[in-house]
């Protein structure tokens, strides 16, 4: 039994191995990079132990977030749906299933889903240990 499992890791380590030689088995495509959010402020990382949190947000149809702030910088990916983020100054973007995003940083904000589907939307926060991700307007 040992020796089907080192068979089978060495044949898992020669794709691996093959996957690095061959770059035409591997397509690499930048979603984003950036200096600023999307409201054109500079990011910047937050102070302590760094942490990084990786969520699935999901809005239904017509639902909003509610306005709210992130103290931490997040990036995120929208893979389903139609959703709007409006800012308290009266700034709206809009995002469509493949569109990715630098989240504003410590301004409050409002998101909606404006599609039939429900908002599926990948996003990674990077912030610092024992720091809010999110925080909500009461």
């Amino acid at each position: 039994m040992r020796a089907w499992l080192l068979v089978g890791a060495l044949l898992c380590c020669r794709e691996v191995w093959a996957l690095d030689a061959d770059d035409a088995k591997v397509k690499v495509t930048q979603l984003m990079k950036t200096t600023q959010s999307w409201d054109g402020k500079p990011l910047t990382y937050p102070a302590g132990q760094a942490e990084v949190t990786g969520l699935i947000v999901e809005i239904a149809p017509g639902a909003e977030t509610g306005w709210h702030l992130h103290p931490v910088p997040s990036f995120a990916l929208l893979l389903e749906g139609s959703l709007e983020v409006l800012l308290e100054d009266g700034r709206i973007r809009r995002l469509e299933a493949g569109d990715s995003l630098a989240e504003v940083v410590s301004t409050w904000h409002n998101g909606r889903s404006v599609g039939t589907v429900p908002v599926r939307i990948v996003v990674f926060y990077t912030g610092a240990v024992g720091q809010p991700l999110t925080v909500k307007r009461h």
